[in-house]
């Protein structure tokens, strides 16, 4: 089989039943099929929502385990829908805590408490976890390599 250049054109016209189309869609359905099966091994392992879990990950990961809300924004992985009402669920159960910005008046801090680092802490094994299970295990090292090269270029690692 030939190798196909990229559509690069954009005046290409696809149709639904082009194969590349088909490649698109299975990677929708491989992302959809290993974030629900990592919800739901960490939830049942730890009660723990996968979106609090990223929330949780960005702030340890931030300076002074602090950010502002659109940084947040900006950093979590997954859904930025409702991210005020998590922060509120996280305020809640004492994983986060709100403080004002030192430079700005109506700016203010989402922080990470030592009970939401703890949490963090007991969930990472089992989200780790699933990633090599429901990922790494389906290729080889070179592949990841390969892979990993690939989808950087639609989407390049942050710098936070």
């Amino acid at each position: 089989m030939t190798a196909e250049p990229p559509l690069t054109e954009p005046a290409v016209t696809l149709r639904a039943s082009d194969w590349r189309i088909g490649s698109w869609r299975s990677f929708l359905r491989a992302h959809a099929t290993i974030m629900r099966e990592l919800e739901r091994g960490m939830l049942a392992a730890t009660g723990l929502p996968l979106a609090w879990y990223d929330v949780l990950l960005q702030l340890a990961e931030a300076p002074g385990r602090r950010l502002r809300m659109a940084e947040l924004a900006d950093r979590v992985l997954l859904s930025r829908s409702g991210l005020t009402r998590l922060i509120d669920r996280l305020q809640a159960e004492g994983l986060v805590r709100r403080e004002p910005s030192p430079d700005d008046a109506r700016g203010t801090y989402t922080v990470l408490t030592s009970a939401g680092f703890d949490r963090l802490r007991t969930a990472a094994p089992v989200h780790l976890g699933g990633i090599r299970d429901h990922w790494l295990a389906h290729f080889s090292d070179d592949e990841l390599r390969v892979l990993g090269g690939w989808l950087g270029r639609l989407a390049p690692p942050s710098a936070g």
